[in-house]
């Protein structure tokens, strides 16, 4: 049996990677896909490539932020399965079918993520990323995000249930969205495969800001933890650091001993 995905891509002056973007979804030649599109009204060359690809359902209108774009695209799928694909991002071949038949032979999982590849501007490799199964630990205190967006797949329940993303987070949005969900109850699963590339460069959000994603992730977490915020000060501040330390060792380890720090393409 097979799922229908609705894929969403928040888009803003991406004009030199959206095509490319566009190709890897349409790639998978997978039955019953729509690609929604929320443009910001760029003002690079990316509405005459947009057009180029009459399937799409596009949007092209003002935003409040990337948060706001996606949700936009959330309140517009229809497919079964729901993506969240940024415009420099791009889907691996056979990513579709992966997620699918593990939606369909796992029933009580809501979200899927799977490992990625880290792409230079010119699309070269950079790195491997493989990573683990779920943990909720990990996932609150760790340093980083450890479920890529990218690779993230959810069933349409989970948007009919109410959940989208906070408009006040411009770079956390995706931690403080998937922390609020595991905290609700809802399965995730790691899926053991290359699913994308996440791609670096220059003009990405992340490259261009450092800090303003860690204060994000923390002020997510006291959101959501209540044990943290019994803590003030430089007790909460200690408290944080022997926490994040604890789930940096947990990451470590567990990757070593998966192998996952000695992976080549074969």
């Amino acid at each position: 049996m097979e799922k229908a995905f609705s894929i969403v891509t928040p888009s803003y002056n991406q004009g030199d990677f959206v095509g490319e973007t566009i190709k890897s979804v349409m790639a998978q030649d997978y039955p019953g896909v729509e690609h929604i599109v929320v443009d910001n009204c760029s003002t690079d060359r990316t509405n005459d490539i947009l057009k180029k690809y009459p399937h799409l359902d596009l949007v092209c209108e003002p935003d409040q932020g990337q948060s706001d774009a996606v949700n936009k695209g959330f309140k517009k799928a229809s497919g079964d399965i729901i993506g969240w694909l940024n415009a420099d991002d791009l889907y691996l071949p056979g990513c579709f079918k992966a997620v699918s038949d593990f939606f369909v032979a796992n029933p009580s999982c809501d979200l899927v993520y799977g490992n990625y590849r880290l792409i230079d501007v010119t699309g070269k490799v950079l790195s491997y990323r493989q990573e683990l199964s779920f943990d909720l630990f990990m996932l609150k205190y760790l340093h980083v995000l450890y479920i890529p967006s990218t690779t993230t797949f959810f069933r349409r329940r989970v948007i009919e249930e109410g959940n989208f993303l906070d408009t006040q987070y411009h770079y956390a949005m995706d931690y403080e969205f998937f922390l609020r969900l595991a905290l609700k109850g809802y399965k995730f699963h790691h899926i053991p495969k290359f699913l994308a590339d996440f791609r670096t460069h220059a003009d990405s959000k992340t490259q261009k800001q450092t800090l303003a994603p860690k204060q994000e992730m923390e002020k997510a977490l006291l959101q959501h933890d209540p044990y943290l915020r019994r803590f003030n000060g430089i007790g909460r501040a200690g408290m944080r650091g022997a926490l994040m330390a604890a789930a940096r060792l947990e990451r470590y380890m567990l990757k070593f001993f998966n192998g996952a720090y000695f992976y080549s393409e074969k």
